[in-house]
């Protein structure tokens, strides 16, 4: 389905994009934060490194006020600590929060740079990870020197990016949700006059319109008069070919006649073969005349026919045309519709009923059958029996064969049958002749259900 492709394509590519966002955004949310928090680290490393000196007696002194509280707090994961470097100082200067010890890496495990500092993660006492910036500064003249740590919880910091990554995908799947939403329902709408479009389609298929009617938005618009231009341009071609058709029939009907009535009035061999084949031209003639006009109409738009008013027109004629043979007809209660025209449906049933009424002894039966699925289409069965001789298997294709003639004793031309095959056959339908259970000949025609 159109509309499903679209929704699922414009939706799938508005969550791959709130996720590449999410993903850009909680990266760059990252890096800034490392990037700040080190440098929070360094600037606590300066004051520490400005704060504190040693005293003439070697002691470390000073007392440093770093400006935040959780260097006050126990076991925050923020700590400072001063403390020697060389033997000629003593003492440990430490932060409030500092409990214990941080352990320190050997120099050739993580060296100091060429400014005599260096930064590694740690375990801190707390149980938490902290980033530790250390660095040994020479405090006097005389090279004493002294090794200064910051300490800033690492964990505290990863705890708060992920809660930032999660409140960020959490508000981002909400938004994609309702943007998602929207794009549907501005899909649908904009396709909503492409329904209209399909529903007055089906209308001419079912024959109750002759043309794209209705509101049509202004990019439908020039498609509703393209199909409408090409319904008019077929129809016109239809009606040409009808006239087309009934002047070549009309032109060499006088003409074969005239032959045929001369052939005749001749006499003798010669006349005989004149007339017999001026009689087999006319035959042809209707023949192809006959299929062409069937072809011409099975390509129109929204041919549509009643079957039941059809078949009850045609038993009338039939039983006033056939009064000494009983003809039995069982129609449904429901409504058939051919997909076709009605001039064919009629010459169908006709040479099947006037074929049945030729040979039947008394009686004929007509039936027919509603509509039956049959993989993607419709269709539905016409079936005349009789209670005649029948037809034997072997003889039954050569009965559909035009011109062809099983008993010469009856009058006719032999096109009847070899008529309605080639309708249905034009129609996509199906033509069997079998035994009929009446004793006769039984004539099952498919067709095509609107």
């Amino acid at each position: 389905m159109v509309t499903f492709r679209v929704v699922a394509f414009s939706s799938i590519w508005a969550i791959i994009a709130l996720v590449v966002i999410a993903t850009v955004i909680s990266t760059l949310f990252r890096q800034v934060s490392n990037r700040g928090f080190e440098e929070v680290l360094s600037a606590h490393l300066f004051n520490l490194i400005a704060s504190v000196s040693a005293s003439g007696a070697g002691s470390l002194v000073g007392s440093p006020n770093l400006g935040d509280l959780r260097f006050s707090e126990p076991l925050s994961g923020w700590y400072w600590s001063v403390e020697p470097a060389s033997e000629a100082l003593r003492n440990l200067l430490r932060s409030p929060s500092l409990v214990g010890s941080v352990p320190s890496p050997a120099q050739n495990v993580v060296p100091f740079n060429r400014e005599f500092q260096r930064s590694y993660l740690a375990k801190g006492p707390g149980g938490d990870d902290i980033q530790v910036l250390e660095a040994e500064i020479v405090l006097d003249e005389a090279d004493r020197i002294a090794r200064f740590r910051v300490m800033g919880n690492r964990s505290e910091l990863e705890r708060e990016i992920d809660d930032f990554a999660r409140r960020l995908f959490v508000y981002l799947a909400i938004f994609g949700l309702g943007m998602v939403a929207i794009n549907a329902f501005a899909i649908l709408i904009a396709l909503r006059p492409l329904q209209g479009i399909r529903r007055a389609l089906a209308n001419i298929r079912a024959g109750t319109a002759e043309r794209l009617s209705g509101p049509f938005p202004g990019e439908i618009a020039p498609l509703a008069d393209e199909t409408n231009a090409l319904i008019e341009s077929n129809r016109r071609i239809i009606e040409r070919s009808r006239k087309q058709v009934g002047n070549l029939a009309h032109s060499l009907k006088t003409p074969l006649a005239v032959l045929m009535n001369e052939g005749r009035a001749m006499g003798g061999g010669q006349g005989t073969l004149i007339s017999t084949q001026a009689s087999a031209m006319q035959q042809q003639i209707d023949h192809y005349l006959l299929r062409a006009r069937a072809a011409a109409q099975r390509s129109a738009l929204a041919q549509r026919s009643p079957v039941n008013e059809t078949l009850e027109r045609m038993v009338r004629v039939t039983e006033k045309l056939n009064p000494e043979k009983k003809l039995t007809v069982r129609l449904p209660e429901e409504a058939v519709v051919f997909a076709g025209e009605r001039e064919d449906l009629e010459e169908i049933t006709g040479n099947l009923l006037e074929n049945a009424m030729k040979w039947a002894r008394g009686r004929v039966a007509l039936s027919l059958h509603p509509p039956q699925e049959e993989g993607e289409e419709r269709s539905f069965r016409i079936v005349v029996e009789d209670d005649g001789p029948g037809i034997p298997e072997d003889q039954a294709r050569q009965a559909l064969k035009r011109g062809r003639r099983l008993d010469e004793t009856k009058p006719g031309t032999g096109l009847g049958l070899a008529i309605v095959a080639d309708l249905v056959e034009e129609y996509g339908g199906g033509l069997s002749l079998e035994r009929s259970q009446l004793g006769g000949l039984r004539a099952e025609v498919t067709l095509l259900s609107a």
